[in-house]
C-alpha cells in the first residue's frame, strides 16, 4: 500500500501537510469542548455562580464545535482533492503502462483484468485515502492526545479505558485475520466476473444463434453466486464490528460513571464537586478515544480490498515490459524486411511455433504467406511490427533490426491490416485518418483516395454525412466486409513502405478482391506488400509465395513454380481451383 504513495506529486503532499494541520486544530478543540464543559458543571453547582460566567462558557463551547466543523470541511475537501488527484494519476499511470506493454504482457494479465485494475482498483484506492486522511491521521492523534489529558485524573478510569481499548484492538485484529484473505479473493472473482460478462457481450451474436442464453446465465450465476457468497462472509465479518464498537462504547461509559459513583461516595463532602466534575470530563475524553477507534473501524472496512487493489496496481506498473524501444536507427526508407533463421515460442508453450524462417521482401515487391490454419502465418508478420519479439534470429526493415528501432520510429513505416477488422467510434474519417504517421497528419484529398483504392468509396458516400458519417463503437453499424475495407482503407492513407495484410481479404467478394488488389498493385507499386491469405486466388500474382507447414517454410517461389514443386501448395491449390485453372497454371 504505501507503494502508492510514490505517486503523490508536491502539491499532493502539500495538501496532504495542510490537512494534518487541521486535523490537529480540529482535535485540539474537541478536547477543549470536555474543559469547559467541566467548568459549566462547576458553575451550575456552586452557589452564587453569575449566569454571565456559564454562558461564556457555553459560548466558548460553541466556538469550539463551530471550529471544529470548519477544520473538518477544510481536511474533507483537501482529502478530496488528494483522492481524485492520485486517482487520476493512477489512472493515467495504470494506462500508459498497458499501452506501452506487448501482447505477452497483455495476454499474462488479461483484457478484463486489466480493466478492473484502471477502473475498480483505482476508486478502491481513492476511497481509502479520500476517508483515510479525515480518519486515519485523525484517529490516533485524537487517542493519544486524549490518553495524555485522562492520564492523571483517575487511575480506575484510566484502567477501564486501557482494557476497553485492548478490547478494541483485539476486535480489530480478528476482523482483519478473517476478512483481508476474503478481500483478496473478492478482486480476483471480480476480474472473473468481468471477463465472463465481457465474453458473452462479444459474442452475444453466436450465443442467440446457438439458443444458448441458458447455458450462459447458468456460467454467470456461477461467477456471480461466488463472488456474492465471498462479499457476504466478509462483509459479515466486518458488520460485526459496528455492535462490537457500541458495546465497548456503552460498556465503558457504564464503567466510568458506575467508578465515579463508588469515588463519590468515597470521598469526604468537599471533594464530591470535584470528582463529579473530573467523571464528566473523563467520559467525554473516554468516548473520544472510543470515537478514534470507531473511525478506525470505518477504514478497516475499506483498507483489506485497497490493499489488495494497491498490489494488483503495483503488479501493472511495476512488471517490466519486454518489448522496449531500441537506439533508434537511421535507415533509409525503403522497405525491405527480411527474416533471417527466426524461430519463435510464445510464452509458456511447449514447442517453437516458428522454426528457421529465412526470406527477403526487396522494396516494391509482393510477398504471400499461405499454408494450414495454425501453420504460424499471423505469428510471423506479428513479428515484423514487434508484437512480439523473436526467440532466436532476425528480423530486419531497411536493414537494421526491428528491435534496434524505436517502436514509434518502426511502426511509421508500417501499415497493418490486423486478421479482426476492428475500427474505433468516430466518423470514417477519423478511423481512415486514424494515429500519427511521420510525414504529417492526413489530408481530406488522401482520405478520398484511401477509401477509393480499398473499393469503399461507394457505400461510404451513401452514408448519411459521407465521410463524417459516424461509426460505431467496434464498427457495428457497418457489414463486415465494409468494416475490413476501411481497415485497408486506413493502412493505405499511412503511405507506408510496408503494408501487412493479415488475412485481410477474407471478407470480399472475388470482384471486389480483384479491384482492390488491382488497385492497391498501381498505386502502391514502390511498397512492399506482405500478404496472409487463404485462397489461392488472392496471392497467386504474388512475387513470391511462402508455404508454411507446422511452422516451418516448406516452399518459396512463384504460383507456377510451387505447382511443380511444393506438395503442401499442391494439395491447397487443388483444393481450391479446378484442373484447367492448375494446368493453365
Amino acid at each position: 500500500m504505501t507503494k502508492i504513495f510514490r505517486y503523490f506529486n508536491r502539491k499532493q503532499w502539500l495538501y496532504v501537510a495542510a490537512s494534518i494541520l487541521f486535523i490537529v486544530i480540529q482535535v485540539w478543540l474537541d478536547l477543549k469542548l470536555p474543559d469547559y464543559m467541566s467548568g459549566i458543571t462547576t458553575l451550575v453547582q456552586t452557589e452564587g455562580s453569575a449566569m454571565s460566567d456559564i454562558l461564556i462558557q457555553g459560548g466558548y463551547m460553541l466556538m469550539c464545535a463551530l471550529g471544529s466543523m470548519v477544520a473538518s470541511i477544510i481536511v474533507g475537501f483537501f482529502a478530496a482533492r488528494v483522492a481524485a488527484g492520485l486517482a487520476q494519476t493512477l489512472r493515467n499511470c495504470v494506462y500508459d503502462k498497458t499501452m506501452d506493454f506487448s501482447m505477452e504482457e497483455i495476454d499474462r494479465f488479461s483484457t478484463a483484468s486489466l480493466i478492473n485494475r484502471t477502473t475498480n482498483d483505482v476508486t478502491q484506492i481513492q476511497n481509502l485515502v479520500a476517508m483515510g486522511l479525515q480518519a486515519i491521521m485523525k484517529a490516533p492523534i485524537l487517542a493519544v492526545w486524549a490518553v495524555v489529558k485522562i492520564a492523571g485524573k483517575s487511575w480506575q478510569w484510566t484502567a477501564a479505558t486501557v482494557v476497553a481499548v485492548f478490547v478494541l484492538v483485539v476486535a480489530l485484529a480478528v476482523t482483519l485475520i478473517f476478512a483481508l484473505p476474503r478481500f483478496q479473493r473478492i478482486q480476483g472473482l471480480t476480474d472473473n466476473l468481468n471477463r465472463v460478462t465481457r465474453e458473452q457481450l462479444t459474442g452475444i451474436r453466436v450465443v442467440r444463434a446457438y439458443n444458448a442464453e441458458g447455458y450462459q446465465e447458468k456460467k454467470f450465476a456461477v461467477a456471480n453466486d461466488e463472488l456474492t457468497s465471498t462479499n457476504l462472509v466478509a462483509n459479515r465479518v466486518m458488520a460485526m464490528m459496528s455492535p462490537t464498537m457500541t458495546l465497548i462504547n456503552s460498556g465503558l461509559t457504564l464503567a466510568v460513571y458506575w467508578i465515579g459513583a463508588y469515588l463519590i461516595e468515597a470521598a469526604s463532602l468537599t471533594d464530591k464537586l470535584g470528582i463529579f466534575s473530573d467523571m464528566v470530563v473523563f467520559s467525554n475524553y473516554a468516548m473520544q478515544v472510543i470515537l478514534a477507534f470507531m473511525m478506525l473501524n470505518m477504514i478497516f472496512v475499506l483498507l483489506p480490498r485497497a490493499q489488495v487493489s494497491a498490489r494488483r496496481i503495483c503488479e501493472v506498473l511495476d512488471t517490466e515490459n519486454h518489448i522496449y524501444d531500441g537506439a533508434g536507427v537511421k535507415a533509409e526508407k525503403c522497405g525491405t524486411v527480411e527474416f533471417r533463421h527466426v524461430s519463435f515460442r510464445y510464452p509458456g508453450a511447449a514447442a517453437d511455433t516458428l522454426t528457421d524462417i529465412s526470406f527477403t521482401a526487396r522494396a516494391g515487391e509482393t510477398i504471400a504467406l499461405i499454408g494450414a490454419t495454425g501453420s504460424g502465418k499471423t505469428t510471423l508478420i506479428n513479428l515484423i511490427p514487434r508484437f512480439y519479439d523473436v526467440a532466436e534470429g532476425q528480423v530486419l526493415v531497411d536493414g537494421a533490426d526491428v528491435q534496434e528501432y524505436k517502436q514509434e520510429e518502426l511502426h511509421n513505416r508500417i501499415g497493418y491490416v490486423s486478421q479482426k477488422a476492428v475500427l474505433f467510434s468516430g466518423t470514417v474519417a477519423s478511423n481512415v485518418a486514424y494515429g500519427e504517421r511521420g510525414h504529417g497528419t492526413v489530408s481530406d484529398g488522401e482520405i478520398k483516395e484511401a477509401v477509393a483504392i480499398a473499393q469503399s468509396t461507394d457505400f461510404v458516400e451513401k452514408m448519411e454525412g459521407t465521410y463524417d458519417a459516424p461509426i460505431a463503437q467496434s464498427g457495428t453499424n457497418v457489414s463486415g466486409g465494409q468494416k475490413q475495407r476501411l481497415s485497408i482503407a486506413r493502412a493505405v492513407a499511412r503511405k507506408p513502405e510496408i503494408l501487412i495484410f493479415d488475412d485481410s481479404f477474407s471478407a470480399l467478394d472475388y470482384k471486389t478482391d480483384r479491384a482492390l488488389r488491382k488497385a492497391l498493385n498501381e498505386s502502391t507499386a514502390q511498397t512492399t506488400k506482405l500478404i496472409v491469405a487463404q485462397r489461392i486466388g488472392t496471392i497467386r500474382h504474388a512475387d513470391q509465395i511462402i508455404v508454411l507447414e507446422h511452422g516451418r517454410i516448406v516452399g518459396k517461389g512463384t504460383h507456377e513454380e510451387l505447382l511443380k514443386t511444393c506438395v503442401t501448395y499442391q494439395e491447397i491449390a487443388s483444393s481450391q481451383l479446378s484442373k484447367e485453372e492448375l494446368n493453365n497454371g
